[in-house]
C-alpha cells in the first residue's frame, strides 16, 4: 500500500458484481473503515461479451454509491475492454487476458499496489482439475497462487483456502445484493462443463474432493521455487551465445542428450522465457520426442505454428506464429521508390526494409529510387564479395548458414540487377564505390 502522505493509502479489489467479489469488496471496505484515510477501489471490467454488461456496470455503480453513503470508504473504477474473437484462442482465455490487463492498468493509475481477488477453494480445485485434463506441467498443476508479484503489483487471493459455503454465509448474513452472470450456465465453456456436469457427481463420490485437490495444488506450489531454479540453471547451460538482436537459440544437440524429463522441462521453461507464453503440452511432448532424431540425422525443420525452427543443431525462436493465410505468395513485383532513409514497410511481406546511411558496403541512393521488391522465382545469382563467382541463392544461403525460414523476405532489384537479398546482404556487383554517399539495407521481419 502507498506510504505517500500526500494521498490516502488504497487497496484495490477486482469487482465483477458477482457473489464472491461482492463479499470480498464489502469485507475489505468494512476493514478499511477502521483505518483513517484508507480507500478501497472497486475495479470493474466491462467486457461487452454479454447483453447484460451495461446492467452489471450500473449495478456496480449503485452498490458502491450506496455503500459510500453508508460510510464505507469504497470508490468504483471501471474500464471497457474489447475481446478479440476469432483469433484461434478461446473466448475464456482472451477475456481473462484482457481483464487482468485492465485490472493492472486501473490499479497502477489509481496508485494501488495491491489487488485482491475473490477466488476461493472451489475455484482452486476446479483449476487443478482443468489443468490436469489439459495435460499441464508443474506450473499449470500448481494452479492459482495465494500471492504473486506481477506487473509491478501484488496480487493476493485472501480466500483461496476458504470454502464457497463460507462466502455464501457472509453474503446472506449481511444481506448483500449481487448479480449472476448468465454465461455461467453455458456449457460451451470448459469450466462451466466441469462445474455443472462433473462436479456434483465427483462430490457425491468423493466428499473431500474440493479440499484434497486444493491441497494438492498447494503442495505443488511449495516445490515451484526449487523447480524454477533448477530449470533456469539447466536452460542457462543450453543457451547459445549471440549478438544483440539475434534470435534466441538453444543448443539442440546438447539438449537432445538429456533425459526425456529434462528435455520437456527445459523446453517449457525456455519457450516461456523467449515467447512470453506457455508451449502447449502436446508440442512439448512432440518436440522432446522428434528433435533428438532430427539432430542425429542433421536435418532442419521449421514449426511455424509455434514460432520455432531447428537448423544446424540449434533450436531457434522465430518470434512469429504463422496463422491461416500466411502462406499466400506476395505479388510478383512491388515498386519501392525509396527517397529517404528509414523503415519502409512492405504490405505484401510481414516486415519492413530498413534503410540507413553507412560508410561502406551499401548502395547508391539513386539505386533505390527506382527499385522493386520481388519474391524468389528461381535461378537468381548472387555475388557475395568482389572477385567471387556469382552462385545460386540456394548455395549462398547454405554457405552463409541462413535457415529455410530466413529465406522468405523480398529480393530487391534495380532493373535487371539483383541488389539485395535478406540474410545475404547487398550483392557485391551493386556496392557503391568507397567515399560515395551510400545506404545500407536490412530486412526486418515483423517478429523483430
Amino acid at each position: 500500500m502507498l506510504t505517500d502522505a500526500s494521498r490516502p493509502s488504497c487497496v484495490a479489489v477486482a469487482y465483477s458484481g458477482g457473489r464472491d467479489s461482492t463479499a470480498l469488496l464489502h469485507a475489505t471496505a468494512c476493514a478499511a473503515r477502521e483505518h483513517t484515510g484508507m480507500v478501497v477501489l472497486a475495479l470493474h471490467v466491462h467486457h461487452g461479451l454479454s447483453a447484460q454488461a451495461d446492467a452489471w456496470l450500473a449495478h456496480a455503480e449503485q452498490v458502491c454509491s450506496r455503500w459510500a453513503e453508508q460510510g464505507l470508504p469504497v470508490r468504483l473504477v471501471s474500464r471497457r475492454v474489447q475481446v478479440a474473437l476469432g483469433s484461434g484462442v478461446s473466448v475464456e482465455a482472451q477475456a481473462r487476458r484482457a481483464r487482468y490487463q485492465a485490472l493492472a492498468d486501473m490499479a497502477r493509475e489509481a496508485g494501488a499496489g495491491l489487488v485482491l481477488l475473490a477466488h476461493h477453494r472451489r475455484d482452486q480445485a476446479e483449476t487443478f482439475l482443468l489443468q490436469a485434463l489439459r495435460g499441464a506441467g508443474l506450473n499449470g498443476l500448481a494452479s492459482m497462487p495465494a500471492e504473486i508479484e506481477r506487473d509491478g503489483l501484488r496480487w493476493v487471493r485472501p480466500w483461496l483456502a476458504h470454502p464457497r459455503e463460507a462466502i455464501e454465509a457472509y453474503v446472506a448474513h449481511h444481506g448483500l445484493s449481487w448479480i449472476d452472470d448468465d454465461s455461467n450456465a453455458h456449457t460451451r465453456f470448459a469450466r462451466n462443463r466441469l462445474r455443472l456436469d462433473v462436479w456434483p457427481g465427483l462430490l457425491a463420490a468423493f466428499p473431500q474432493a474440493e479440499a484434497s485437490l486444493a491441497a494438492a495444488a498447494r503442495r505443488l506450489q511449495d516445490v515451484l521455487p526449487g523447480a524454477e531454479a533448477w530449470r533456469s540453471a539447466l536452460v542457462a547451460s543450453l543457451l547459445m551465445p549471440g549478438r544483440e538482436g539475434e534470435a534466441a537459440r538453444l543448443d539442440a544437440a546438447q539438449w537432445a542428450e538429456l533425459s526425456g524429463a529434462q528435455r520437456r522441462e527445459s523446453l517449457r521453461h525456455w519457450y516461456r522465457m523467449v515467447a512470453g507464453v506457455s508451449l502447449a503440452a502436446s508440442w512439448v511432448e512432440r518436440l522432446a520426442h522428434e528433435v533428438p532424431g532430427l539432430v542425429f540425422q542433421q536435418k532442419s525443420l521449421p514449426w511455424p505454428e509455434i514460432g520455432l525452427g531447428l537448423y544446424r543443431g540449434e533450436l531457434v525462436f522465430l518470434g512469429v506464429v504463422k496463422t491461416a493465410g500466411a502462406d499466400a505468395l506476395p505479388p510478383g513485383e512491388v515498386p519501392l521508390c525509396i527517397q529517404v532513409p528509414g523503415a519502409h514497410a512492405l504490405a505484401s511481406w510481414a516486415g519492413h526494409l530498413l534503410v540507413a546511411p553507412v560508410p561502406s558496403g551499401g548502395v547508391r541512393p539513386s539505386v533505390l529510387a527506382a527499385a522493386v521488391a520481388r519474391p524468389r522465382a528461381g535461378g537468381e545469382q548472387f555475388q557475395s564479395g568482389p572477385g567471387r563467382p556469382a552462385r545460386s541463392l540456394k548455395k549462398q544461403f547454405q554457405a552463409s548458414g541462413v535457415p529455410q525460414w530466413g529465406r522468405d523476405g523480398p529480393l530487391i532489384w534495380s532493373g535487371d540487377a539483383l541488389v539485395f537479398v535478406p540474410g545475404l546482404g547487398v550483392d557485391a556487383r551493386c556496392v557503391a564505390p568507397a567515399g560515395e554517399p551510400q545506404w545500407g539495407l536490412e530486412w526486418v521481419p515483423a517478429s523483430r
